[in-house]
């Protein structure tokens, strides 16, 4: 079966794999919830989902939500997959508490950083387990599980590791790509610049509203019109056609009002310039030169 095949669909394994691999996630975070419960209504038999201990109430909401046990303890966790869903810095360190558990050996381990790469897990490689990192590009928040079909999936790793996942991901209506190792970082900057940072950039759009004299209930309302259109645009046509304002237009004066009225806003202002100055580097303006000459002067 093809990556992006519609979930439900019957998945054809590797010699020796169940017809539905047993998955335990390691990780009740708002990414681990959100695989889980995907990959519960996928119908993949959840086989735990395990925790620290600070975790445990989570843990246990989460396994019942996808008719599994909840545990602290690597040893009671029996499964075909582990895939740690648990912050960046702390893979190396679960994939350790796995490695030294009795029952480890000869499976497979994943892990959904989108930063890190599969040698994250060396110590599990060297116990036998096929590795990969598989990273799904979605944004996960608290009580906000999204569906992850039709969701991309940067997949590297070992290549037993890497088929399953990407049958997998299949299963779950998402899309597979390959990612080199090397590329990982760029990869996540990427990723980080198309949600967080563009949270921040709604946030300060949102400090600039109140200095208009826009309510603070009101702006959410108020700014997702332009917003929803924009993204559209974009969809539909790319970055360069659904550029507008000022800056194409080469409209120097306004650009100064607006520098001049950001002043009380250094964290404002220098996000305005340096967006500014991006869009005369990637996107069509006018009078590039003299608008240059304004976004670099005091």
């Amino acid at each position: 079966m093809e990556a992006g095949s519609k979930a439900g669909s019957r998945v054809c394994y590797s010699p020796g794999m169940p017809p539905m691999p047993r998955i335990a996630i390691v990780g009740p975070g708002n990414l681990g919830t959100a695989l889980a419960l995907s990959l519960h209504r996928a119908g993949f038999p959840i086989a735990a989902v395990a925790s620290r201990t600070s975790s445990l109430r989570k843990a246990r909401a989460l396994a019942k939500q996808v008719s599994t046990h909840a545990t602290t303890n690597a040893s009671q966790v029996e499964a075909d997959v582990l895939w740690f869903c648990v912050p960046d810095a702390e893979i190396a360190e679960a994939a350790h508490s796995f490695a030294n558990s009795s029952r480890a050996g000869g499976k497979f381990a994943f892990h959904s950083s989108g930063a890190f790469t599969s040698d994250e897990l060396a110590v599990l490689r060297k116990k036998g387990f096929a590795t990969a990192s598989v990273h799904p590009l979605m944004t996960f928040v608290l009580a906000s599980h999204p569906a992850l079909g039709g969701v991309p999936f940067a997949i590297e790793g070992d290549a037993a590791a890497t088929r399953l996942a990407r049958r997998i991901v299949s299963a779950l209506g998402g899309r597979s790509y390959p990612i080199r190792k090397q590329d990982k970082a760029a990869y996540h900057a990427w990723a980080t610049f198309a949600s967080p940072l563009f949270t921040a950039l709604l946030a300060t759009t949102e400090q600039v509203a109140a200095a208009a004299g826009v309510k603070r209930a009101d702006i959410p309302r108020r700014m997702l019109p332009i917003l929803l259109q924009t993204l559209d645009n974009y969809a539909r046509q790319g970055a360069p056609s659904a550029f507008s304002g000022p800056i194409i237009r080469g409209d120097i004066a306004t650009v100064k009002k607006h520098l001049r009225i950001l002043r009380s806003m250094p964290p404002a202002r220098d996000a305005y310039m340096a967006l500014a100055r991006a869009a005369l580097e990637y996107l069509p303006a006018n009078h590039k030169k003299s608008m240059r000459r304004v976004l670099h002067s005091r």
